[in-house]
């Protein structure tokens, strides 16, 4: 039951700080460009008053149209619930494999670029479009970066990876080529800057919000809550495999599990800051270019995996 207890409190937990880290993004890049910017808590407002309103529809709205929110939130949260935060080894750890997290946000994406095309607006195609052209090499990159975490873990399994990880590995090229790549294909993933701009909405320019500009109501809220999951989902992996201090070891008492949450926070804190000075720091890239910008990752990932397999023929 304690097990359970834990895990329940995780799921919970990744729940409610997902709107809070893109309040903190938000707030940070507002005071970095001398603005006073909304509070850190806005993004709970906006939640709450989206799921107040009513839904509004399309006629030609089918089905998939409706269903789509709810199954891009549930599969969002099960993929961000999976990863470890302030503990490792919990109930549902033999369940935390870094390829089956890869294929839930894949499911999420499939059903997104279903949901903006099902109603047939120009916006929504190329929203889809795009999103599935971003898709294609984010992906390879991603499952490149997990085959070379694990070949160092020698398992996929995230709680094998931190226990790997925290032991010490040392410093190695191909650690620093996953992370590199794993940072790219989070950018990308999570459609910020210099991928797309999240705070606007220009047709030249979006890609996420393309696809979503016809919901409202609480399904546009479920899409906001999975978005900010999915972001807090990239943060909490990098932290969990290339940060993993401070986590709980199973088994351990209450007071190491607070510590575990307040490392946790103090990563999301760190990691939040620094996405803001980095989409404050660059532009928005164009369309065309970014396929390059992917395939940097892309290239990365398969050479960090190609120098293991080298390295350890020696």
């Amino acid at each position: 039951m304690l097990g359970l207890a834990v895990q329940g409190a995780q799921m919970l937990l990744v729940l409610a700080l997902a709107p809070g880290l893109v309040g903190l993004v938000r707030k940070v890049k507002a005071r970095l460009t001398r603005r006073r910017g909304a509070p850190v808590i806005q993004p709970y407002r906006d939640i709450l008053r989206l799921m107040r309103k009513e839904v509004v529809l399309a006629e030609n709205a089918s089905w998939l149209f409706r269903v789509s929110p709810y199954t891009i939130f549930a599969a969002t949260w099960v993929a961000a619930a999976l990863v470890p935060t302030f503990a490792i080894g919990l109930e549902f750890s033999w369940t935390a494999d870094l390829i089956a997290i890869v294929a839930l946000l894949g499911s999420a994406r499939f059903f997104l670029a279903l949901a903006g095309m099902d109603v047939g607006t120009s916006f929504g195609g190329i929203g889809s479009s795009r999103e599935m052209m971003i898709g294609a090499i984010a992906e390879p990159a991603m499952m490149l970066t997990v085959f070379t975490l694990a070949l160092v873990a020698g398992s996929s399994q995230l709680s094998a990876i931190a226990e790997t990880m925290a032991a010490g590995v040392g410093l190695r090229v191909t650690l620093g080529m996953a992370l590199v790549a794993l940072l790219i294909v989070a950018i990308a993933e999570n459609a910020r800057i210099p991928v797309d701009n999240p705070a606007t909405h220009l047709e030249l320019t979006m890609v996420h919000e393309a696809m979503v500009l016809e919901y409202s109501g609480r399904h546009l809220a479920m899409i906001e809550i999975a978005a900010a999951l999915k972001l807090l989902l990239y943060v909490a992996l990098i932290g969990c495999v290339f940060v993993p201090w401070g986590m709980a070891a199973p088994g351990s008492g209450l007071v190491a599990h607070l510590v575990g949450v307040a490392a946790f926070l103090g990563k999301l804190a760190g990691l939040g800051v620094a996405l803001a000075v980095f989409e404050t720091a660059i532009a928005k890239m164009r369309v065309f270019r970014l396929p390059d910008f992917l395939g940097v990752a892309l290239m990365l990932a398969l050479l960090g995996m190609l120098l293991l397999f080298v390295s350890r023929s020696f």
